[in-house]
């Protein structure tokens, strides 16, 4: 079935808008040297733009009148496209990492755990310590809660509880978030 074709609209442009895109009578302009010149008409502002060759740019569109600047757009929008990309280089991003165990796990594997659990820690990673019970075991539920308040002590230099133990279905949970 063949749909009816609809008029696009204008595309909505990212970034500020440039020289001929200013649509209004007025603009706060500010020159290459960072001078604001106040109020000024936008034909003038156009003009002072070409004669220095540079481009009007506009800063703040929402302040009345508009704040434009007097710049080279392309070295512009290059500057601020790196400055996007250092910040997302820098940013860190938390993972959640999940540790499984048994209500009656033995001294060794709770040791190996504990020690992936510090590493996580020191990357700077959220954890999730998740008990699973089988079958008998739901009934000794109080040996899960004294597990995970045990490894919530030993942790508690490194790490600080972001939820408390708590029981779903046939698991107990409890995340951890480094301090």
């Amino acid at each position: 079935m063949r749909r009816p074709m609809r008029p696009v609209g204008p595309v909505q442009k990212d970034g500020p808008r440039v020289n001929k895109e200013i649509r209004v009578l007025e603009v706060q302009l500010i020159d290459a040297d960072g001078r604001n010149l106040g109020p000024t008409k936008i034909n003038d502002a156009l003009q002072a733009a070409e004669d220095a060759g540079l481009d009007l740019v506009e800063i703040a569109p929402n302040s009345v009148p508009p704040v434009c600047k007097l710049l080279d757009y392309g070295k512009y929008k290059y500057q601020s496209q790196k400055k996007a990309a250092e910040a997302r280089k820098n940013q860190k991003i938390v993972e959640v990492k999940e540790i499984k165990m048994r209500p009656n796990i033995d001294d060794h594997d709770y040791d190996v755990k504990m020690k992936a659990m510090r590493r996580f820690f020191d990357e700077g990673d959220k954890v999730k310590v998740t008990l699973r019970f089988r079958g008998r075991e739901m009934a000794h539920q109080d040996l899960g809660l004294k597990l995970l308040i045990k490894v919530r002590e030993e942790v508690s230099e490194l790490a600080k509880p972001e939820s408390e133990p708590s029981l779903e279905g046939r698991q107990m949970t409890m995340v951890l978030a480094p301090r």
